[in-house]
């Protein structure tokens, strides 16, 4: 099996912590990144260290220069990139108007600047190498966009927006650049929900202040229901690397219990996004 170098972000927890352990398991050579390794992560980074294959390094996708510095690393000391996971995010739920202009720049900068910051990084290795393979996690909340999480949401639209464009740009030159739509799971995220700061507002709301709340409690019941498996994550992104080149589907949908809406979504935009490359000149582009 060729030797892969994989580069994961956001790795003290949820998907990004499992796929790290997984792709290890797979003999892959792992760059685990974490934000702030010798403080509240440090147990994490250190149960991280102590796996075969991982190497943890410090990584906060928002600051451009520590960004460049952690990539740059990798490469001279592998000689070679060969997958990207942007995984690092976070959740926010809420009244909308709750939110204020930093409480907005603080969930893009991480959840979109971050994913670009990385992507910016590392495409440069991957066309030197004449491939790669980028995965950037989005949401079915990228597709549609549910009440009360509509921050969170414009986030992942953005990343699908992000994603689908450069997915066509890279191709010619070897690089696969990749969506995974995730659906609800019970894994850390929903522990560290983030809110607008406005809550001054939510009187004006009456009862529909108290729905964040209700839709928090019909999740859980959910999970305990139908118990998804936060497996399937990284499962997908395993799959998704071990297809080849060239033959990587633009969006993967994992979601066990609601998506067949997103997949039926995917399924006619990529009829139409067809339709638009040929219609403009483009067709090539989706060879």
């Amino acid at each position: 099996m060729e030797k892969k170098v994989v580069l994961i972000t956001g790795t003290n927890s949820g998907f990004g912590y499992l796929t790290a352990k997984s792709s290890a398991a797979k003999g892959y050579t792992v760059y685990a990144t974490i934000r702030d390794i010798n403080g509240r992560n440090a147990e994490r980074a250190q149960e991280l260290s102590g796996i075969d294959n991982i190497n943890v390094v410090e990584l906060d996708v928002t600051q451009d220069e520590a960004v460049k510095k952690a990539v740059t690393s990798i490469i001279a000391k592998e000689g070679q990139l060969d997958v990207v996971v942007n995984n690092a995010g976070f959740f926010g739920g809420g009244l909308t108007e709750s939110y204020e202009a930093d409480d907005i720049e603080k969930m893009f900068d991480v959840n979109l600047k971050g994913t670009w910051r990385v992507t910016k990084a590392s495409l440069p290795q991957m066309r030197k190498q004449g491939e790669g393979l980028i995965i950037n996690i989005s949401s079915g909340l990228g597709r549609f966009s549910a009440p009360f999480m509509t921050v969170y949401n414009s986030t992942k639209f953005a990343v699908e927006g992000l994603t689908e464009g450069l997915h066509y740009e890279v191709r010619p030159l070897g690089v696969d650049v990749a969506l995974i739509q995730p659906g609800a799971f019970p894994t850390e995220i929903f522990g560290k929900v983030t809110y607008g700061s406005d809550q001054s507002i939510a009187a004006a709301y009456g009862d529909l202040a108290n729905v964040p709340e209700q839709i928090g409690e019909g999740m859980g019941q959910m999970f305990e229901a139908m118990k998804p498996n936060p497996q399937m994550v990284p499962d997908a992104i395993l799959k998704l690397i071990e297809t080849p080149k060239g033959q990587r589907p633009l969006r993967t949908v994992v979601d066990a219990m609601t998506g067949d809406f997103v997949e039926t979504a995917n399924k006619h935009v990529a009829e139409q996004h067809t339709n638009f490359l040929t219609a403009f000149g483009m067709k090539d582009l989706l060879q």
